[in-house]
């Protein structure tokens, strides 16, 4: 069962997010670099019988598009993600198992807009997932 410290989930984060978010109370950096408000959501999330497999379901405007991959969720993602109009690029990846589960930080780059997503969840490809989307989500709103 997924539990989440926000503590430890931001002292997971790295130095130069840790910095941006000085001041932010555990609330306020879970809703800032979590919130999954935006034109992207994960539908639907399934780890395969190997770490190495995912899929993941992501629900745009008009449609729904499934993403499965059995290599990096990050670049199956960002494939996905351009072919969808969405050109992120990831500058930094950072990645942390805590007691609780994965914490994911990353920060991306959307049409020339910078600012790092983040996430928490049991499975590290899923953890990938949903901080990119908060990430691309929060550029593109």
């Amino acid at each position: 069962m997924l539990t989440l410290d926000t503590q430890t989930f931001i002292a997971a984060a790295p130095k130069g997010l840790r910095a941006e978010a000085a001041g932010m109370s555990p609330a306020e950096f879970y809703d800032h670099y979590c919130g999954h408000a935006g034109p992207i959501r994960l539908s639907e999330f399934a780890a395969g019988h190997r770490n190495a497999e995912c899929t993941a379901t992501l629900e745009f405007a008009d449609h729904l598009r499934t993403v499965a991959t059995t290599g990096s969720p990050v670049a199956a993602l960002t494939s996905a993600l351009y072919e969808e109009g969405y050109p992120v690029e990831i500058l930094q990846f950072h990645q942390r198992r805590t007691a609780g589960g994965t914490a994911t930080f990353v920060r991306c780059e959307l049409d020339g807009k910078r600012g790092w997503g983040a996430a928490f969840a049991d499975d590290g490809a899923e953890s990938i997932v949903r901080a990119m989307l908060s990430g691309i989500n929060r550029l593109g709103s």
